[in-house]
């Protein structure tokens, strides 16, 4: 099993890391040449979404990656991936990939300082570490989004298809539960395709 991890900017070496630790093969995706592998599944690490998004249409990444993800490849955006996958923003104009049926607020909780940390349940795996950075939410899923977390009252991860979201950052804590959760989606898309 391959997953391809966006290393144009951002947290995704800790990604890898837990990828790895889980039996799964990583390769980083740095420009359009790189999409051309064959790829498993997909993570779109946490980091600064406005650069994430600049970079992906200077680097001619962005179309391609929409249509791999319309086209059914998992895909788990953290943080800024949430961002760059949200077909909607409460408060930014711009938008990136825009494959997930959800809206999304930037920066929801404050600057730096408004990061914090918490354990919440989520999807079947029960209380999860969960690190907030700056963190989006969400603000509303659309038809077909499933709610996997809420903390205080906000959306926190969803799930449509074969894409999922957090707005938490799973690879900084000690539960590997929402990675097992992207790997049990790779594992149904390539059962499907084998079918």
């Amino acid at each position: 099993m391959t997953i391809g991890v966006l290393a144009v900017q951002g947290a995704f070496i800790e990604h890898e890391h837990r990828m790895e630790q889980l039996g799964a093969r990583t390769v980083e995706l740095r420009c359009a040449e790189d999409l051309n592998q064959p790829l498993d599944g997909l993570i779109l690490p946490g980091g600064e979404s406005t650069a994430m998004g600049k970079l992906l249409r200077e680097l001619g990444m962005l179309d391609t990656l929409r249509e791999k993800i319309r086209a059914g490849l998992p895909v788990f955006g953290t943080c800024a991936g949430l961002l760059l996958l949200a077909e909607d923003m409460e408060n930014d104009s711009r938008r990136h990939i825009a494959t997930m049926h959800i809206t999304a607020c930037r920066n929801a909780y404050g600057r730096q300082l408004g990061s914090f940390f918490t354990c919440a349940p989520f999807a079947d795996a029960g209380n999860i570490p969960m690190t907030f950075i700056r963190a989006p939410y969400i603000a509303s899923v659309g038809e077909g989004t499933e709610v996997l977390a809420t903390v205080d009252g906000r959306i926190v991860a969803a799930r449509q298809d074969m894409q999922l979201v957090t707005a938490f950052h799973p690879e900084l804590g000690d539960s590997t539960a929402v990675h097992q959760y992207f790997l049990s989606m790779v594992r149904e898309h390539l059962a499907n395709g084998a079918a």
